[in-house]
C-alpha cells in the first residue's frame, strides 16, 4: 500500500516555518537558493529529484560533484555531473552557489574533512545528507548533549509546545464530549444493564504511549469478554455479542467511555488505535515497526480508522496496512491532520462498514 501526504488536504501541510519561508523570499527577492552536491549516490540522487521537481522547493539544485566513475545510466536523469570534487569550490564562488549538500560519510572521512576545509573559503551554507531512509524512520529530531550533536530516527512527533498543545486540546475536547453526551452515557449504560447481565463498563489491558499498560474504558457489548493470552477478535454476527451489542459497536457507542480514558492522560483523541495486550504480543513478531505506533498515546480515532481499517484485522496483511498507516500518521502528525481526521471520523462513523 502506497501512502503519500498527498492524501492529506493541502492546508494539513502548512507550518510556521512556511510561512517564515515565503516572508523571508519576499523581503528579499533576489536571494539565491542555488545548490550543488557533492557525492552521487541513490540518496542524493533522489535529493536532487525532488528538490527540482518541485516547484515550492527551496532549492535548485545545479549539478554534482563526484571523482568517481559511474556509468552514464546512473545520473542520466539527473542535473549534469559538473566535475571532480577538486573542482567544486571554484565552481561555488564563480556561480555564488548557496548551498551545498555533501552525500559522503560524516566521520572517518579524509575527503570529507578536506572538503569542510576547503569550503570555509567561501560564504555557502553546507549540509549534510545523511542516508536516514535506511532506517525507515518515523520522526527526525536533532538535539544536543553538551557540545555533542544527536540526530533521531524513530522519535516521537510530539515534544515540547506540540505535546503541550495536543494535551490541552484533548483535555477540551474530552470535558465537552462528555458534558454534551452525559444523556447518551447514561442511556446507553442503562440499556447495557438492562439488556444483559455482567458490568455496564468493559475494562481490558492494552498498549499505551511507550508500550506501558493501561486499561482502556468500553461499554460492554459482549456476554463474555475476554482479557488472557488469547483473546478471539469481534467479528461480524459474533455469537458472544449482548442483544444491543452490535448495535453498540456499529456506531461506536461502545468507544464512548474512552473518553473518560482521554480526560485521564493515557488516551488521545487522535491517535492509533490500542490493541490488546495479547493482540500487541502476536503482532509485533509478525510487522516489523509494529511497536513504533506506541511512540505517540493511542487514539480514541485514527488515520487508520478513516481509511475504512476498522474492526476485525484476521489477516497479517489487514493489520500490517493498519500499522502502515499509523506510522504515517507518526511521520505527518500535525495538527490539522488531527482534525481532519476528527471530522472524516464524524462522517463515517455511523457506517456499518467494519464496525463491529
Amino acid at each position: 500500500m502506497n501512502l503519500t501526504a498527498s492524501s492529506i488536504p493541502v492546508f494539513s501541510s502548512i507550518s510556521p516555518k512556511s510561512f517564515i519561508g515565503i516572508f523571508e523570499r519576499l523581503a528579499n527577492p533576489k536571494v539565491s537558493n542555488s545548490a550543488v552536491i557533492v557525492g552521487l549516490s541513490k540518496m542524493s540522487l533522489d535529493f536532487s529529484k525532488k528538490c527540482n521537481s518541485d516547484k515550492n522547493s527551496e532549492f535548485k539544485i545545479h549539478g554534482f560533484f563526484d571523482d568517481r566513475n559511474y556509468s552514464k545510466k546512473f545520473y542520466e536523469a539527473a542535473p549534469p555531473l559538473l566535475g571532480v570534487i577538486e573542482e567544486m569550490v571554484d565552481y561555488v564562488k564563480a556561480n555564488k552557489i548557496q548551498y551545498i549538500f555533501i552525500a559522503f560519510p560524516i566521520y572517518g572521512n579524509t575527503r570529507t574533512l578536506r572538503i569542510i576545509r576547503e569550503l570555509k573559503d567561501t560564504t555557502a551554507s553546507v549540509y549534510f545528507l545523511p542516508e536516514l531512509y535506511q532506517f525507515d524512520p518515523i520522526y527526525t529530531r536533532y538535539r544536543k548533549v553538551g557540545e555533542m550533536a544527536l540526530l533521531s530516527v524513530h522519535e516521537t512527533p510530539l515534544v515540547g509546545l506540540k505535546r503541550m498543545g495536543k494535551r490541552m486540546t484533548d483535555i477540551v475536547v474530552s470535558v465537552c464530549g462528555i458534558v454534551l453526551l452525559s444523556p447518551i452515557f447514561i442511556f446507553t449504560g442503562l440499556a447495557v444493564w438492562l439488556t444483559s447481565s455482567g458490568s455496564i463498563i468493559f475494562r481490558q489491558r492494552r498498549y499505551g504511549l511507550g508500550g506501558e499498560e493501561i486499561i482502556v474504558y468500553k461499554y460492554r457489548s459482549m456476554v463474555v469478554n475476554d482479557d488472557g493470552p488469547d483473546v478471539p477478535q469481534a467479528r461480524r454476527n459474533d455469537p458472544r455479542l449482548t442483544p444491543i451489542g452490535d448495535f453498540l459497536r456499529r456506531t461506536s457507542l461502545d468507544e464512548l467511555p474512552q473518553l473518560f480514558n482521554v480526560l485521564k492522560g493515557n488516551m488521545s483523541i487522535v491517535g492509533p488505535r490500542p490493541h490488546a495486550v495479547a493482540h500487541n504480543e502476536l503482532y509485533r513478531k509478525l510487522i516489523g515497526g509494529y511497536m513504533l505506533r506506541h511512540k505517540i498515546k493511542p487514539g480514541i480515532t485514527g488515520w487508520a480508522q478513516v481509511h475504512g481499517l476498522r474492526g476485525e484485522t484476521e489477516t497479517t496483511e489487514k493489520m500490517a496496512a493498519r500499522v502502515e498507516h499509523d506510522l504515517f500518521y507518526l511521520r505527518n502528525w500535525s495538527f490539522w491532520l488531527d482534525i481532519v481526521i476528527i471530522f472524516k471520523t464524524f462522517k463515517i462513523v455511523f457506517s456499518k462498514e467494519n464496525a463491529h
